[in-house]
């Protein structure tokens, strides 16, 4: 049998790969393939979709990316390529961001943050996350993840996806309730991917459901709020927002979500811990076993 040939974009893990008995190459695509037959390419992380189109010089039977989105990534690949995003990668740092973000925005940490500047003691009552009706949009690996994490701050957690189902003895609702189930939604907390399907589905008519001084975090991709009705809602009072990701992004130094009062962003930094790497690790050397005795890899979203 062939010895596989696996390409990563670092030394580092290469090195780490060199005893999966696998020939493991550096390839940055900051040029062309080291090799014309790579069967496993790991391009880098957060690089979107720059040097996928160098992938139509090498035959290969797997490319697997770095991030749980792929939105915009089969426009970019050349055709006869197959996919996989890092689901089991990001969902636990994700979801440890977004309860960050629910924690930071309910206590007012930016006030305590600014207080601390000036050496000011500005205690204040602020808003609890115990008893909240909290809605996770989105219930895949991530919003998952999310719910579990909720559980022990005593919220009642109501689940949202793209279709209505029970599962593991929790009703999931169907997107096509939100107009019922918004007004009672105090904290929203967004997990979907990307895409045509998604974009924008937190609009005005979303916003204006939910109830005054109601949360709206978003750790799953900035397309998914239309931005121009998120400040008009954030600007009048009616709404807050905690925001790991944004449209346009990254956001322009003199956009106003900067400086409204009531929005805390943070720079599309969910995944980013130092759980991400032996996450990431592991699943390469699961599909490199995958590879090695014929059976088919995980996680392929994508086939052109």
């Amino acid at each position: 049998m062939a010895t596989l040939t696996v390409s990563v974009p670092s030394e580092s893990l290469a090195a780490k790969l060199s005893d999966t008995g696998a020939e493991v190459l550096v390839w940055k695509r900051d040029g062309p393939p080291p090799r014309e037959v790579i069967d496993l390419v790991v391009p880098p992380c957060m690089a979107g979709g720059e040097g996928l189109p160098l992938l139509a010089d090498v035959r290969t039977q797997l490319v697997q990316g770095q991030s749980i989105g792929y939105d915009g990534v089969e426009q970019k690949l050349p055709a006869g390529v197959v996919f996989a995003n890092a689901a089991t990668v990001h969902e636990t740092s994700t979801a440890e961001l977004a309860l960050a973000l629910v924690l930071a925005a309910q206590r007012e940490f930016v006030r305590f943050v600014q207080a601390q500047a000036t050496g000011t003691w500005s205690p204040v009552m602020a808003q609890s996350l115990a008893d909240r009706r909290v809605l996770v949009l989105g219930y895949g690996g991530v919003g998952k993840a999310v719910a579990a994490r909720l559980a022990p701050f005593e919220v009642v957690v109501v689940p949202v996806a793209t279709r209505a189902r029970d599962e593991d003895g929790i009703h999931v609702h169907g997107v096509d309730e939100l107009a019922d189930l918004l007004p009672t939604a105090e904290i929203v907390i967004a997990t979907l991917p990307g895409g045509d399907a998604t974009r924008h589905i937190i609009d005005d008519t979303f916003l204006a459901a939910l109830p005054d001084g109601a949360l709206v975090v978003n750790v799953g991709r900035g397309s998914l709020v239309d931005t121009d009705a998120l400040v008009d809602h954030v600007s009048r009072g009616r709404i807050r927002a905690a925001l790991d990701v944004t449209e346009p992004e990254p956001l322009p130094a003199d956009h106003p979500l900067w400086t409204l009062e009531g929005v805390l962003i943070a720079p599309h930094v969910g995944g980013a811990t130092s759980a991400m790497a032996p996450r990431a690790e592991a699943l390469i050397r699961r599909q490199i076993a995958h590879l090695q005795r014929g059976e088919t890899p995980e996680n392929i979203v994508l086939r052109t």
